[in-house]
């Protein structure tokens, strides 16, 4: 009972040193999709765009060593075949196959490696554009934090800042491929 007489103290120091108070709260802090960025912002779909183009490459590459694997096995597997062939012959093709075999393994680590690297690259070179942008609508927001979604159990729809922020790296590109036209056309 003695300890009522501090709680208007109490509530004094939290609505002085928080700025807490009976109106409606300030909005401190924003939470970004960073999926929906790289998603439906410029900045992704380039990544994703020049991502799909890598693959289908490394894909092509892939597909043709299987295509030439496959066509030596049915041959391999084909006695007709393998009795007009001189011993030599058959050698060559048995080694011919070994030899693309593992040189198609080394192609398949070659290609995930490579896939694994430029997914690093995009997500570390978009993460830095959406810390960019997150800073620019904080600072035009008055928010003291921006935290990824993923990180949150819980946010309320009125603290995304998800759009603003991709417009903001919409901004960005536009401006970054302004000044590389204007390089390419000063070249």
């Amino acid at each position: 009972m003695r300890y009522l007489k501090y709680i208007p103290l109490f509530i004094a120091v939290m609505v002085a040193t928080t700025g807490w108070s009976a109106s409606a709260p300030a909005q401190t802090a924003g939470v970004v999709n960073f999926a929906t960025c790289i998603s439906d912002s410029k900045y992704g779909k380039q990544e994703q765009a020049s991502f799909e183009s890598l693959k289908q490459q490394m894909t092509s590459v892939l597909e043709n060593a299987e295509k030439q694997l496959t066509d030596i096995s049915t041959k391999l597997n084909d006695p007709e075949f393998m009795d007009g062939l001189s011993p030599e012959g058959e050698e060559e093709l048995k080694v011919r196959f070994h030899t693309l075999n593992e040189e198609m393994q080394r192609n398949q680590n070659q290609y995930y490696q490579v896939l694994n690297q430029a997914n690093m690259r995009i997500i570390q070179g978009l993460n830095f554009k959406i810390n960019q942008a997150a800073e620019k609508v904080a600072k035009d927001k008055k928010l003291k934090m921006i935290v990824n979604k993923e990180a949150c159990f819980y946010c309320a729809d009125d603290l995304d800042v998800t759009p603003f922020i991709i417009t903001e790296m919409d901004k960005s590109f536009d401006e970054e491929a302004k000044k590389q036209q204007n390089t390419t056309d000063a070249a």
